[in-house]
């Protein structure tokens, strides 16, 4: 097996998301099965990136069950979380789709 940051956890192999195991930094590289990827933004404890490319309606898979879907292009160790994934079961509800309801342009 390729050398995966201990920071990351894997909690099933058919997982195609990783989790944090400690708060990162943006500009911090970290390695995804040998692959370097430098974070973009602070992640918090429990998010979660992606394993290896994962596409647009493509389920993701943590503790080797589906918990939502893809709702865009997700390249490895890209954020995954609430701005690309849409649960299957709950509604998922972002500051950004409000303001779109409401007519506001949310950038």
């Amino acid at each position: 097996m390729s050398a995966t940051d201990p920071r990351l956890i894997l909690l099933s192999p058919d997982d195609n998301v990783l989790v944090l195991r400690a708060r990162l930094r943006a500009g911090e590289a970290v390695a995804i099965e040998g692959r370097q990827v430098v974070l973009g933004a602070d992640l918090g404890l429990g998010h979660k990136l992606a394993r290896r490319a994962i596409g647009a309606g493509e389920k993701i898979l943590k503790y080797g069950a589906p918990i939502g879907r893809a709702t865009t292009a997700i390249a490895p160790g890209e954020h995954v979380h609430v701005h690309n994934v849409a649960s299957d079961y709950t509604p998922t509800h972002t500051l950004d789709a409000a303001r779109r309801r409401h007519g506001e342009d949310p950038s």
